[in-house]
């Protein structure tokens, strides 16, 4: 599926031309078949403002992707640059607000930190013969836990003046998009016009026979490493000024989307072979992939799975190409066949955007007019599905839609704050009638938020708030009283007096931060109990058994367990064996079915329960009414309430 310059074997005419044509330009043709289908399936995809959403949505995968071309064009691979993205940001956000720094110190502070962890991948590499893969997978491991160190496992609120770079220029064209381009510019000129993109291109073709021909293979690789850095701070910056604030977590996965974007542009991963402008399309590909799949209501889940037949099929097709008898011209040669080769490939551009065009057209004609389906339309984006939780969240709303016969599309953020700003943003741009949204975190969701408000789509937030943006209700349970209730069951069951440890959820998530200080608050009442360690488990329950087993180690003679969500709690249960419920009272969060089955089986002592089913109906109810122009209350409290073995029997969920 290479972007590159071919050549073609002689006498190609006609349907046999055509055939050359598709085959030595693959992601262009996959990009336009893909807009093709996907103006066919959605009416509104071929839309002004989701187009630019679509831009803006592949900005951040596009800029790591273009440091990524420059290391896998010469043979290497670079698992590291998201976490090197969240550590830059983390940099910038950390140094301008809580230590003062002026802001312009702070970015080139944040620039440095992506260069030098880049340098020190090279350094690795060239001087202690590591592996490329060993080398950037520690780096991922490290620039993530200095981001963490650093932020306190907190969001940290961006500074106004750097994120003006997730605004737009005259209201319309986004800053994004801008300096994805320009990154994109630059790749192609380092790559194609200067001595570094050439020994690229040459190390990746044969190490050796570089290294021979006089090329200082360890210094360059140093530079292509240093400058994959300086992409992935770009992108980081980039990422948390869409956001509003530099998040830990933020880029989870989106070195396999950058180095998919790569592979899908044509690239090879045995090196030599990629082009910046491939690589914009590979990038695009993934973006209109998954924006398509938002605005067609495809699970989350199932999303995952289509981007890897997609990836599959890019590399499958890029072999027929081969096969066929194409084969990439000298990358950086010179002389009139490569300028002819670059006037072919103009030309093969020019005839894409017309074609481009002729879609659009066609695609506006068919869609224009249409009816609008008389059910109202809501948006429900939710942090996570891997949690069931939220799970009951999405079924109460469910039930609600089917009941008051509302049309509801359900998206799963997956944890990650920048996929859920996509998501919104879809939302918006399909017009819909109300969005419900559960933050992933409430500052990161207050840009998306804003732009429904500007386009007056009600927005209702459940369980989370939304920061500097306005929402017409929130309905939620207390999570800070919750914690609060969660300290006094486990004192009053433990006397007073004991030492137990906390099992904390999700760095940086509010949940996490609102239900640990209502526990802290509520344990002041209970002087004779000592927390003798705190340590995240994710709100996983794997997590929560792992770590629950390493603290026994440290800790066997504990005697109580608090964990910020049921998960975890029946992880440490598990580890606990048949101490849990006996010698060591563990204590939940959430009231999901499976912690009351352990509730009323004496596993669990007790779980504070949100009845999260009853928080989706409500969402849902609320906005049905905000989509009819009804007022709201500001605040829709659902009550927590402690279930231990007593009354469990009576709880309704």
């Amino acid at each position: 599926m290479a972007t590159d310059t071919l050549k073609s074997k002689p006498g190609a005419s006609g349907a046999g031309g055509l055939r050359r044509i598709l085959l030595d330009n693959g992601a262009l043709t996959a990009l336009i078949v893909l807009v093709v289908a996907m103006s066919a399936l959605s009416g509104d995809f071929l839309t002004a403002d989701n187009l630019l959403n679509i831009g803006v949505q592949a900005a951040v995968t596009a800029i790591l992707a273009f440091g990524v071309t420059f290391v896998i064009v010469s043979a290497g691979i670079d698992l590291s640059v998201g976490s090197v993205a969240a550590l830059s940001a983390t940099v910038l956000a950390w140094t301008a607000t809580s230590e003062g720094v002026p802001v312009w110190i702070a970015v080139i502070l944040a620039v440095a930190t992506g260069l030098a962890c880049g340098l020190v991948n090279g350094v690795l590499i060239s001087y202690g013969k590591l592996p490329p893969f060993i080398a950037t997978l520690a780096m991922l491991s490290i620039a993530r836990g200095l981001s963490l160190v650093i932020s306190q496992g907190s969001p940290i609120p961006f500074p106004d003046s750097v994120s003006h770079l997730g605004d737009t220029l005259g209201g319309w064209l986004p800053v994004p998009v801008l300096v994805m381009i320009v990154m994109g510019l630059i790749t192609a000129l380092v790559l194609g016009r200067t001595y570094i993109g050439r020994s690229m291109y040459a190390i990746g073709g044969n190490e050796e026979a570089a290294r021979l021909s006089g090329l200082k293979v360890k210094k360059q690789k140093l530079a292509i490493y240093a400058l994959s850095g300086l992409f992935a701070a770009a992108a980081g910056i980039v990422l948390a000024s869409r956001l509003s604030s530099a998040q830990p977590q933020a880029a989870q996965g989106y070195e396999l989307d950058a180095i998919a974007a790569v592979v899908i542009g044509g690239a090879s991963l045995a090196g030599g072979v990629g082009k910046a402008s491939g690589t914009l399309i590979g990038a695009l590909i993934l973006a209109v992939l998954r924006n398509g799949l938002n605005l067609l209501s495809v699970s989350a889940f199932w999303q995952q799975v289509v981007i890897g037949v997609v990836i599959a099929l890019a590399v499958l097709l890029d072999t027929v190409r081969r096969k066929a008898g194409a084969t990439p011209a000298a990358a950086g040669a010179a002389g009139g066949g490569n300028r002819g080769n670059r006037g072919k490939q103009a030309l093969t551009y020019l005839l894409a955007a017309v074609v481009a065009a002729a879609v659009v057209a066609a695609m506006s004609f068919l869609h224009n007019g249409s009816d609008q389906a008389a059910k109202q339309k809501v948006g429900l984006s939710l942090s996570t599905l891997n949690n069931p939780f939220f799970v009951q969240i999405r079924q109460g709303a469910e039930q609600e839609a089917k009941k008051l016969g509302v049309d509801l599309t359900v998206t799963d953020a997956q944890n990650d704050a920048s996929q859920q700003a996509n998501q919104l943003q879809n939302f918006t741009s399909s017009g819909l009638s109300t969005i419900v949204v559960n933050p992933v975190d409430s500052d990161a969701a207050g840009p998306s938020v804003r732009s429904a408000n500007k386009a007056d789509i009600p927005v209702v937030a459940v369980d989370r708030g939304v920061n500097k943006a306005e929402i017409d209700a929130l309905v939620a349970s207390d999570n800070v009283e919750g914690g609060r209730m969660a300290a006094r069951a486990l004192g009053e069951k433990l006397g007073g007096e004991g030492t137990i440890v906390i099992l904390q959820g999700q760095a940086g998530t509010s949940a996490s931060r609102e239900r640990g200080q209502g526990f802290a608050e509520g344990l002041e009442e209970f002087p004779g109990i000592e927390v003798v360690a705190k340590q995240p488990a994710d709100f996983d329950r794997t997590k929560g058994l792992d770590v629950m087993s390493n603290l026994l180690q440290a800790h066997p003679d504990i005697e109580g367990v608090f964990a910020e969500n049921d998960e975890m709690a029946l992880g440490a249960a598990k580890a606990l064996g048949a101490k849990a419920g006996k010698d060591v009272q563990v204590v939940g969060f959430d009231g999901t079915p499976d912690g009351l089955q352990a509730v009323e089986a004496g596993t669990l002592y007790a779980s504070v329960a949100q009845q999260p089913t009853e928080l989706g109906r409500i969402a849902v109810r609320n906005a049905l009414d905000a989509a009819q122009g009804k007022d709201l209350k500001d605040l829709v409290k659902v009550p927590v309430k402690v279930v231990t073995k007593e009354n469990v029997g009576s709880f309704g969920g």
